[in-house]
């Protein structure tokens, strides 16, 4: 059975509450009871933080033992040479997430530190970009 973990960074806490019309209505333990329904053949796990060294932590801690990272940095994705390093310090492919199109946004979300880091980035599809993401992880 594939081990795959959804990572959540800064804010993504608030899901449901946070800004609807950029992020929706639906909070994250929604979303991951769906993606468990669609994956009942994987064994997914949930994490988030809003600190920055625990996120690097969770990266250390099974980033050599998953099969996959789907990884949602929130604001640290344009601010964290730290995170970038921890995915380059791992085997575990981290597949880069955003909820919302980030190129239709402020132009400072433009930049992520982290993708050159990544296997590959999926954003734009609101919280389907999660289950885009798994996929791309199970095609890998």
């Amino acid at each position: 059975m594939k081990h795959i973990l959804i990572l959540n960074g800064p804010n993504l806490n608030l899901l449901g509450k946070r800004e609807p019309g950029i992020y929706g209505n639906d909070s994250m333990e929604q979303a991951f009871a769906i993606l468990q329904k669609h994956f009942p053949e994987v064994q997914l796990e949930y994490y988030q933080s809003n600190v920055e060294g625990e996120l690097i932590n969770k990266l250390h801690e099974v980033g050599f033992t998953y099969d996959g990272i789907a990884f949602n940095a929130g604001a640290y994705t344009h601010t964290s040479v730290a995170l970038h390093d921890a995915i380059k310090a791992i085997s575990t492919p981290v597949v880069e997430v955003h909820i919302s199109n980030v190129y239709q946004r402020e132009t400072y979300r433009h930049t992520s530190l982290i993708t050159g880091a990544c296997v590959g980035v999926i954003g734009g599809f609101g919280m389907d970009s999660y289950r885009l993401a798994v996929e791309a992880i199970l095609a890998l």
